[in-house]
Protein backbone atom coordinates (compact mmCIF):
# COMPACT_ATOMS: atom_id res chain seq x y z
CA UNK A 1 0.00 0.00 0.00
CA UNK A 2 1.44 3.75 -0.85
CA UNK A 3 2.27 6.15 2.10
CA UNK A 4 -0.28 8.55 2.90
CA UNK A 5 -0.57 11.94 1.13
CA UNK A 6 1.98 14.37 3.15
CA UNK A 7 0.40 17.66 4.19
CA UNK A 8 2.05 19.90 6.13
CA UNK A 9 0.55 23.09 8.30
CA UNK A 10 2.40 26.10 8.48
CA UNK A 11 1.29 27.30 11.71
CA UNK A 12 2.38 31.74 12.06
CA UNK A 13 1.92 34.35 14.49
CA UNK A 14 -1.47 34.96 15.12
CA UNK A 15 -2.82 32.18 13.96
CA UNK A 16 -6.58 31.50 13.09
CA UNK A 17 -7.65 29.19 15.28
CA UNK A 18 -10.43 27.52 12.84
CA UNK A 19 -8.09 27.60 9.66
CA UNK A 20 -5.66 25.99 11.53
CA UNK A 21 -7.49 23.22 12.02
CA UNK A 22 -9.96 22.77 9.36
CA UNK A 23 -7.48 21.27 7.27
CA UNK A 24 -6.63 18.64 10.49
CA UNK A 25 -9.80 17.72 10.35
CA UNK A 26 -11.08 17.11 6.75
CA UNK A 27 -7.84 15.32 5.79
CA UNK A 28 -7.91 13.34 8.97
CA UNK A 29 -11.61 12.07 8.07
CA UNK A 30 -10.72 10.52 3.98
CA UNK A 31 -10.29 7.36 4.27
CA UNK A 32 -9.76 4.38 1.96
CA UNK A 33 -10.98 0.94 1.16
CA UNK A 34 -9.91 -0.83 4.02
CA UNK A 35 -10.68 2.72 6.53
CA UNK A 36 -6.93 3.88 6.47
CA UNK A 37 -6.01 7.09 6.30
CA UNK A 38 -4.86 8.43 3.04
CA UNK A 39 -3.42 11.82 4.19
CA UNK A 40 -1.06 12.47 7.08
CA UNK A 41 -1.44 15.56 8.47
CA UNK A 42 1.76 17.59 10.60
CA UNK A 43 2.16 21.53 11.91
CA UNK A 44 4.94 22.94 11.96
CA UNK A 45 6.26 27.02 13.02
CA UNK A 46 9.46 28.15 12.82
CA UNK A 47 11.71 27.02 15.27
CA UNK A 48 9.05 25.10 16.66
CA UNK A 49 7.79 27.64 18.73
CA UNK A 50 4.19 27.90 20.16
CA UNK A 51 2.13 30.39 18.01
CA UNK A 52 -0.19 32.75 19.76
CA UNK A 53 -3.32 32.26 18.43
CA UNK A 54 -6.05 34.81 17.81
CA UNK A 55 -8.57 33.62 20.42
CA UNK A 56 -5.98 33.86 23.19
CA UNK A 57 -4.29 30.66 23.99
CA UNK A 58 -1.21 29.55 22.27
CA UNK A 59 -0.33 25.74 20.04
CA UNK A 60 2.91 24.06 20.14
CA UNK A 61 3.15 22.56 16.74
CA UNK A 62 5.50 19.32 17.11
CA UNK A 63 8.15 20.27 13.97
CA UNK A 64 10.20 23.37 12.46
CA UNK A 65 10.11 24.51 9.25
CA UNK A 66 11.71 21.39 7.61
CA UNK A 67 8.59 19.37 7.72
CA UNK A 68 7.88 21.53 4.56
CA UNK A 69 11.02 20.43 3.06
CA UNK A 70 9.14 16.43 2.37
CA UNK A 71 5.47 17.66 2.65
CA UNK A 72 3.45 16.85 -0.41
CA UNK A 73 1.54 19.68 -0.05
CA UNK A 74 1.82 23.11 2.32
CA UNK A 75 -1.07 24.68 3.47
CA UNK A 76 -0.90 27.98 4.87
CA UNK A 77 -3.77 29.09 7.15
CA UNK A 78 -5.20 32.96 7.80
CA UNK A 79 -3.51 35.19 10.24
CA UNK A 80 -4.63 38.10 11.88
CA UNK A 81 -1.42 40.07 12.35
CA UNK A 82 2.09 40.28 11.43
CA UNK A 83 4.11 41.82 8.38
CA UNK A 84 2.63 39.79 5.55
CA UNK A 85 -0.83 41.51 6.20
CA UNK A 86 1.23 45.56 7.52
CA UNK A 87 4.08 45.60 5.13
CA UNK A 88 3.95 42.78 2.68
CA UNK A 89 7.51 41.94 4.59
CA UNK A 90 7.88 37.70 5.96
CA UNK A 91 10.22 36.20 7.84
CA UNK A 92 13.08 35.17 5.28
CA UNK A 93 12.92 31.52 7.08
CA UNK A 94 9.66 31.19 6.36
CA UNK A 95 9.67 32.72 2.90
CA UNK A 96 12.85 30.47 2.03
CA UNK A 97 10.98 27.19 2.79
CA UNK A 98 7.86 28.18 1.04
CA UNK A 99 9.75 28.78 -1.72
CA UNK A 100 12.00 25.86 -1.97
CA UNK A 101 8.52 23.93 -1.23
CA UNK A 102 6.95 24.91 -4.17
CA UNK A 103 9.71 23.08 -6.24
CA UNK A 104 8.16 20.04 -5.63
CA UNK A 105 4.61 20.58 -3.03
CA UNK A 106 1.44 22.01 -4.29
CA UNK A 107 0.47 24.93 -2.00
CA UNK A 108 -2.55 25.70 -0.32
CA UNK A 109 -4.28 29.01 1.96
CA UNK A 110 -6.98 29.61 3.84
CA UNK A 111 -8.44 33.27 3.96
CA UNK A 112 -5.41 35.75 4.53
CA UNK A 113 -3.28 32.87 4.34
CA UNK A 114 -2.85 34.51 0.84
CA UNK A 115 -1.09 37.11 2.26
CA UNK A 116 1.86 34.82 3.31
CA UNK A 117 2.31 33.02 -0.02
CA UNK A 118 2.02 36.47 -1.76
CA UNK A 119 4.74 37.84 0.94
CA UNK A 120 7.04 34.67 -0.25
CA UNK A 121 6.34 35.40 -4.23
CA UNK A 122 4.06 32.85 -4.88
CA UNK A 123 1.53 34.43 -6.14
CA UNK A 124 3.06 37.09 -8.60
CA UNK A 125 1.22 36.80 -12.01
CA UNK A 126 -1.02 33.93 -10.18
CA UNK A 127 -4.94 34.39 -9.71
CA UNK A 128 -5.94 34.17 -6.04
CA UNK A 129 -8.66 35.10 -3.76
CA UNK A 130 -8.96 35.97 -0.11
CA UNK A 131 -11.45 36.78 2.31
CA UNK A 132 -13.33 40.00 0.76
CA UNK A 133 -12.87 42.34 3.60
CA UNK A 134 -9.08 42.32 3.08
CA UNK A 135 -9.33 42.53 -0.46
CA UNK A 136 -8.42 46.49 -0.51
CA UNK A 137 -5.75 46.05 1.45
CA UNK A 138 -4.23 42.99 -0.25
CA UNK A 139 -4.10 44.69 -3.18
CA UNK A 140 -2.23 47.58 -2.12
CA UNK A 141 0.40 45.14 -1.00
CA UNK A 142 0.55 42.50 -3.65
CA UNK A 143 -0.96 44.61 -7.14
CA UNK A 144 1.20 41.64 -9.41
CA UNK A 145 -1.38 39.45 -7.63
CA UNK A 146 -4.65 38.80 -10.25
CA UNK A 147 -6.83 38.57 -7.19
CA UNK A 148 -10.19 37.78 -7.13
CA UNK A 149 -12.06 38.99 -3.96
CA UNK A 150 -15.73 37.21 -5.09
CA UNK A 151 -15.21 33.65 -5.34
CA UNK A 152 -14.31 31.48 -2.85
CA UNK A 153 -11.91 29.34 -4.21
CA UNK A 154 -9.36 29.78 -6.58
CA UNK A 155 -7.49 26.28 -7.88
CA UNK A 156 -5.02 27.49 -10.14
CA UNK A 157 -3.42 23.68 -10.54
CA UNK A 158 -0.12 23.67 -7.85
CA UNK A 159 -1.42 26.71 -6.03
CA UNK A 160 -4.47 26.95 -4.72
CA UNK A 161 -6.15 29.57 -2.07
CA UNK A 162 -9.57 29.98 -0.23
CA UNK A 163 -11.39 32.40 1.15
CA UNK A 164 -12.31 32.97 4.93
CA UNK A 165 -13.41 29.77 7.46
CA UNK A 166 -16.18 27.65 5.62
CA UNK A 167 -14.16 28.38 2.42
CA UNK A 168 -11.23 26.51 3.40
CA UNK A 169 -13.51 23.52 4.22
CA UNK A 170 -15.06 23.37 0.47
CA UNK A 171 -11.43 24.12 -0.56
CA UNK A 172 -10.17 21.12 1.37
CA UNK A 173 -13.07 19.00 0.22
CA UNK A 174 -12.43 20.08 -3.50
CA UNK A 175 -8.86 18.93 -3.18
CA UNK A 176 -9.59 15.63 -1.65
CA UNK A 177 -12.00 15.41 -4.81
CA UNK A 178 -9.80 16.33 -7.06
CA UNK A 179 -7.43 13.56 -5.12
CA UNK A 180 -9.87 10.64 -5.03
CA UNK A 181 -12.85 11.66 -6.76
CA UNK A 182 -16.47 12.35 -5.40
CA UNK A 183 -17.31 9.26 -3.75
CA UNK A 184 -14.60 9.94 -1.30
CA UNK A 185 -14.77 13.24 -1.09
CA UNK A 186 -19.08 13.08 -0.23
CA UNK A 187 -18.36 10.31 2.27
CA UNK A 188 -15.55 13.00 4.26
CA UNK A 189 -18.08 15.36 3.59
CA UNK A 190 -21.03 13.41 5.31
CA UNK A 191 -18.49 12.47 8.12
CA UNK A 192 -17.41 16.14 8.96
CA UNK A 193 -21.35 17.06 8.44
CA UNK A 194 -20.98 19.62 5.90
CA UNK A 195 -22.46 19.91 2.53
CA UNK A 196 -19.93 18.20 -0.13
CA UNK A 197 -19.96 21.07 -3.02
CA UNK A 198 -19.95 24.86 -3.12
CA UNK A 199 -18.67 25.81 -6.40
CA UNK A 200 -15.13 27.71 -6.45
CA UNK A 201 -16.59 30.20 -8.42
CA UNK A 202 -19.86 30.97 -6.04
CA UNK A 203 -19.91 34.72 -4.96
CA UNK A 204 -17.97 34.62 -1.07
CA UNK A 205 -20.69 37.29 0.08
CA UNK A 206 -23.98 36.03 -0.11
CA UNK A 207 -26.89 37.21 1.11
CA UNK A 208 -29.33 35.13 3.43
CA UNK A 209 -32.34 37.26 4.40
CA UNK A 210 -34.48 35.71 6.78
CA UNK A 211 -37.84 34.27 5.23
CA UNK A 212 -40.56 36.18 4.58
CA UNK A 213 -43.27 35.67 6.90
CA UNK A 214 -45.19 33.35 4.53
CA UNK A 215 -42.14 31.39 4.31
CA UNK A 216 -41.47 31.56 0.69
CA UNK A 217 -38.02 30.54 -0.29
CA UNK A 218 -36.79 28.99 -3.39
CA UNK A 219 -35.57 25.85 -1.73
CA UNK A 220 -38.58 23.69 -2.64
CA UNK A 221 -38.16 24.80 -6.19
CA UNK A 222 -34.50 23.89 -6.17
CA UNK A 223 -35.20 20.13 -4.92
CA UNK A 224 -37.85 19.75 -7.67
CA UNK A 225 -35.06 20.87 -10.24
CA UNK A 226 -32.73 18.34 -8.89
CA UNK A 227 -35.56 15.41 -9.71
CA UNK A 228 -35.76 16.79 -12.92
CA UNK A 229 -31.95 17.56 -14.54
CA UNK A 230 -32.62 15.53 -17.63
CA UNK A 231 -35.32 18.15 -18.34
CA UNK A 232 -35.65 21.00 -19.87
CA UNK A 233 -36.00 23.90 -17.65
CA UNK A 234 -37.71 26.99 -18.30
CA UNK A 235 -37.49 30.13 -15.87
CA UNK A 236 -41.16 30.35 -15.63
CA UNK A 237 -42.18 27.45 -15.50
CA UNK A 238 -39.58 27.59 -12.50
CA UNK A 239 -40.81 30.56 -11.07
CA UNK A 240 -44.65 29.32 -10.74
CA UNK A 241 -43.57 26.28 -9.20
CA UNK A 242 -42.09 28.68 -6.32
CA UNK A 243 -45.28 30.40 -6.91
CA UNK A 244 -43.31 33.67 -7.59
CA UNK A 245 -42.65 36.45 -10.22
CA UNK A 246 -39.91 35.79 -12.67
CA UNK A 247 -38.15 39.04 -11.28
CA UNK A 248 -39.19 37.68 -7.32
CA UNK A 249 -37.39 34.52 -7.88
CA UNK A 250 -34.53 35.39 -9.93
CA UNK A 251 -33.69 37.63 -7.63
CA UNK A 252 -34.38 35.50 -4.66
CA UNK A 253 -32.75 32.64 -6.05
CA UNK A 254 -29.52 34.79 -6.40
CA UNK A 255 -29.84 36.08 -2.91
CA UNK A 256 -30.04 32.08 -1.20
CA UNK A 257 -27.53 30.64 -3.73
CA UNK A 258 -25.35 33.14 -4.94
CA UNK A 259 -25.95 32.39 -8.92
CA UNK A 260 -28.21 32.55 -11.14
CA UNK A 261 -30.91 30.00 -11.82
CA UNK A 262 -29.36 29.33 -14.99
CA UNK A 263 -25.64 29.02 -13.50
CA UNK A 264 -27.04 27.13 -10.75
CA UNK A 265 -28.80 24.59 -12.69
CA UNK A 266 -25.73 23.84 -15.01
CA UNK A 267 -23.19 23.63 -11.77
CA UNK A 268 -25.48 20.92 -10.78
CA UNK A 269 -26.39 18.99 -13.80
CA UNK A 270 -22.04 18.91 -14.59
CA UNK A 271 -21.90 17.57 -10.69
CA UNK A 272 -24.31 14.75 -12.46
CA UNK A 273 -22.70 14.26 -15.15
CA UNK A 274 -19.38 13.57 -12.93
CA UNK A 275 -20.89 11.27 -10.74
CA UNK A 276 -22.23 9.18 -13.55
CA UNK A 277 -18.83 9.35 -15.38
CA UNK A 278 -17.14 8.36 -12.05
CA UNK A 279 -20.05 5.58 -10.65
CA UNK A 280 -21.29 4.39 -14.09
CA UNK A 281 -20.23 2.44 -17.31
CA UNK A 282 -22.76 4.58 -19.49
CA UNK A 283 -21.73 6.23 -23.17
CA UNK A 284 -20.71 9.77 -22.98
CA UNK A 285 -24.22 10.24 -25.25
CA UNK A 286 -26.34 8.61 -22.05
CA UNK A 287 -24.37 10.87 -19.51
CA UNK A 288 -25.42 13.93 -21.38
CA UNK A 289 -28.91 12.93 -21.49
CA UNK A 290 -29.02 11.94 -18.13
CA UNK A 291 -27.39 14.81 -16.96
CA UNK A 292 -29.77 17.32 -19.01
CA UNK A 293 -27.04 18.52 -21.76
CA UNK A 294 -28.66 16.70 -24.53
CA UNK A 295 -25.43 16.02 -26.67
CA UNK A 296 -22.15 14.76 -26.09
CA UNK A 297 -20.87 18.03 -27.49
CA UNK A 298 -22.43 20.44 -24.88
CA UNK A 299 -21.47 18.06 -21.92
CA UNK A 300 -17.94 17.88 -22.88
CA UNK A 301 -18.28 22.07 -23.29
CA UNK A 302 -19.93 22.36 -19.93
CA UNK A 303 -17.19 19.65 -18.49
CA UNK A 304 -14.50 20.99 -19.95
CA UNK A 305 -14.95 24.82 -18.88
CA UNK A 306 -15.56 23.64 -15.02
CA UNK A 307 -12.72 20.81 -14.66
CA UNK A 308 -10.37 21.25 -17.59
CA UNK A 309 -10.94 17.82 -18.90
CA UNK A 310 -13.27 16.12 -21.56
CA UNK A 311 -15.88 12.87 -20.42
CA UNK A 312 -13.70 10.17 -21.09
CA UNK A 313 -10.33 12.04 -20.13
CA UNK A 314 -12.04 12.81 -16.96
CA UNK A 315 -13.75 8.83 -16.86
CA UNK A 316 -10.13 7.74 -16.61
CA UNK A 317 -8.92 9.79 -14.04
CA UNK A 318 -11.30 8.97 -11.53
CA UNK A 319 -13.66 6.07 -12.79
CA UNK A 320 -11.07 3.49 -10.92
CA UNK A 321 -11.17 5.25 -7.60
CA UNK A 322 -14.96 6.06 -6.76
CA UNK A 323 -15.85 2.37 -8.39
CA UNK A 324 -13.44 0.91 -5.77
CA UNK A 325 -15.78 1.21 -2.77
CA UNK A 326 -13.60 3.79 -0.90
Amino acid sequence: MSRPHRIAILALEDVATLDLGIPGQVFWAVRGPSNEHLYEVRACSPGRVAIQTCAGYSVLPDHDLDLLSTADTVLVPGIHGGGPLIDGSLDPRVRDALRDAAGHARIMSICTGAFVLAAAGLLDGRPATTHWRNADLFRSLFPRVRLDPNVLFVDDGDILTSAGVAAGIDLCLHVVRRDHGREVANRTARRCVTPPFREGGQAQFVERPLPEPNGTTTGPTREWMLTRLDEPADLAALARHARMSVRTFTRRFREETGLSPARWLITRRVEHARELLESTDLPVDEVARQAGFGTAVSLRQHLHAAVGVAPLAYRSSFRVPAASGT
